[in-house]
């Protein structure tokens, strides 16, 4: 039997909030839909307003996550995992998740200036351009537009760009990453981004600009946005610059330095 909500001083949205979240959390596992918010409003006697306001708090919150066009859902938890040089695929497995990924373009262009700066392309170079989509267990972790020097990756096109790219460029071209600079900042999910994600609008992005190399001659640039409520960065830090070892920084659902 469902739990009334009482009048009084606790706002019955804040109520609800609690109810749904002993519903997730005893009830439900990671992944499970919620009620849809006609069933709510229905067993609980409360407006379309009151049901919104208590589900978007528990998103916020990170109890719920909203997919696009399919409804509410108990959040899974983040995987916490080292900020390193390893593929997607081989850090999601490492977590017993299953890796996929979806590929949406591949194409040879000239990049944009800074693109052409960091791979050192030159006056006339072009790059493949190679958009994907990366999901965890089937759920969407992150999306990602890269450039690749098509002078260092012949016929890069009738490969299967659906694996490590890391891995295809070792065993297939003798390219080895071995090193990388990434910045990171903060986006919110608009547009085509957050449909692909399957994510709200307004969805929270950790943004990461990459630019890889091996030996010394830069291979990738990509940018990869990472559905905030599914993946965390955590930094060990010291007291001067470039104390903190590669191999130091954590974070989670997703991946971080690889394709």
């Amino acid at each position: 039997m469902a739990k009334r909500l009482e009048p009084g001083p606790r706002p019955k949205h804040v109520q609800l909030s609690d109810v749904l979240a002993e519903l997730a959390t005893r009830d439900l596992g990671p992944g499970a839909a919620i009620p849809s918010e006609r069933e709510l409003m229905a067993t609980y006697d409360v407006s379309r307003a009151t049901v919104r306001k208590s589900i978007d708090s528990l998103v916020a919150g990170g109890l719920l996550e909203k997919i696009h066009g399919k409804g509410t859902f108990v959040a899974r938890p983040r995987v916490e995992t080292h900020l390193h040089l390893a593929s997607f695929s081989d850090d999601m497995r490492r977590r017993g998740l299953v890796p996929s990924t979806r590929l949406m373009r591949v194409d040879e262009e000239r990049p944009p200036p800074e693109v052409v700066k960091s791979l050192r392309l030159g006056a006339r170079g072009t790059a493949w351009r190679i958009d994907r989509v990366r999901l965890a267990d089937g759920q969407p972790m992150a999306i990602e537009q890269g450039w690749y020097p098509r002078s260092l990756l012949p016929d890069l096109d009738t490969e299967d760009l659906t694996g490590s790219l890391y891995t295809l460029f070792a065993e297939h071209y003798g390219l080895v990453i071995d090193a990388a600079e990434q910045t990171l900042w903060g986006e919110a999910a608009e547009g085509a981004t957050a449909r692909r994600l399957e994510a709200a609008a307004h969805t929270p992005l950790l943004v990461f600009r990459r630019v890889s190399s091996a030996s010394g001659r830069p291979v990738e640039h990509v940018v990869s946005r990472y559905r905030g409520d599914r993946y965390q960065v955590h930094m060990s830090l010291g007291a001067t610059p470039g104390t903190t070892g590669k191999n130091t920084k954590k974070s989670t659902t997703g991946r971080k330095r690889s394709p």
